[in-house]
């Protein structure tokens, strides 16, 4: 599989860079070290690289597939997502294969139940946390973060698995840290953070955003031993083509300083023996933007986007 690892960004997309090595994997909540104990990674190439250098050119050839519009088919069962009423069954996606494919909708549609404050949010996903405690349901997932987790298509999201969405909309890292202990009794199989785009918005430093996120990993490896917690880099933005509402905050935070914290945040994660998911290759173009076609506005995500999401996250399971 020697083909050049350059792929199209749809239309006007330039070639995406080659995909980097995925991370590792474990777990920690004292808020101090942890507990004396050291942690260690072998600084040898782990076997996985090697099959991630394989795999690297399927996983961009689909993106680029998305990304040129054509259908995604399903022949698994659709995932599913936990809810306050216990554990729905999703809607499978259609596969049929016409020539124009239908549009999904950009953006949720809105309702009562998106336009509460974030506590009447805390409050259902703690509810939703304890249908799940309550119902154990096998190889189940988490998805922690703020609006671009919250917003994830449940019809979209891998299918192997349940979902357990902790997403709110506007969440900081000061408050996902305080809110961990909502899905304590839920006992996941794995945990996917991703958080920081709003404290960068709301002008918080680099040191204070890292310093939130190892405390979130102590404190989800602390209360989930057995789970595989992941960390998941943060996203680019669209930069001069966003249309977002608060554009010129999003403009102050240039996406060379996304990709530091970013670096900086995979050396946590490896010191803090957890894995970490670099979605960046997958969600920049050749300047290092976010495309707008993955994008509704240059911040979020529309469902091409949490296709490429997808991917990387089923490439992510695989290895």
């Amino acid at each position: 599989m020697q083909q050049s690892v350059l792929i199209i960004r749809c239309g006007v997309c330039k070639s995406l860079e080659f995909m980097e090595k995925f991370g590792g994997v474990s777990r920690s909540r004292t808020h101090k070290s942890l507990l004396g104990m050291e942690v260690s990674r072998s600084k040898t190439v782990p076997v996985w690289a090697l099959l991630s250098l394989l795999t690297n050119g399927i996983l961009i050839l689909a993106v680029a597939q998305l990304l040129r519009g054509q259908n995604l088919t399903e022949s698994s069962p659709a995932s599913a997502a936990v809810t306050a009423e216990g554990t729905e069954e999703l809607i499978r996606q259609p596969t049929t294969t016409t020539n124009s494919a239908k549009a999904v909708s950009d953006l949720p549609v809105a309702g009562p139940r998106h336009k509460w404050s974030y506590q009447q949010w805390v409050t259902q996903l703690g509810r939703e946390a304890e249908a799940a405690a309550a119902n154990r349901p096998p190889k189940l997932s988490v998805l922690a973060g703020d609006s671009l987790s919250m917003w994830f298509p449940t019809k979209l999201l891998p299918p192997d698995r349940i979902w357990l969405n902790q997403g709110i909309s506007g969440e900081t890292s000061v408050g996902l840290l305080k809110r961990l202990q909502l899905f304590d009794r839920t006992l996941p199989d794995t945990v996917f953070v991703m958080i920081g785009i709003n404290d960068l918005l709301r002008g918080a430093s680099d040191e204070g955003i890292l310093n939130n996120q190892r405390q979130i990993i102590r404190d989800l490896r602390w209360a989930h031993p057995k789970a595989q917690v992941v960390v998941q880099s943060i996203l680019p933005h669209s930069g001069e083509q966003a249309t977002w509402e608060n554009r010129d905050r999003l403009l102050a935070i240039p996406n060379s300083r996304i990709r530091a914290i970013n670096r900086r945040l995979k050396e946590i994660a490896s010191s803090e023996n957890v894995s970490y998911l670099d979605l960046q290759p997958l969600f920049a173009d050749a300047d290092g933007n976010l495309p707008i076609e993955l994008s509704t506005d240059g911040l979020h995500l529309n469902d091409r986007g949490y296709l490429v999401w997808r991917s990387g996250l089923q490439m992510f399971g695989q290895m």
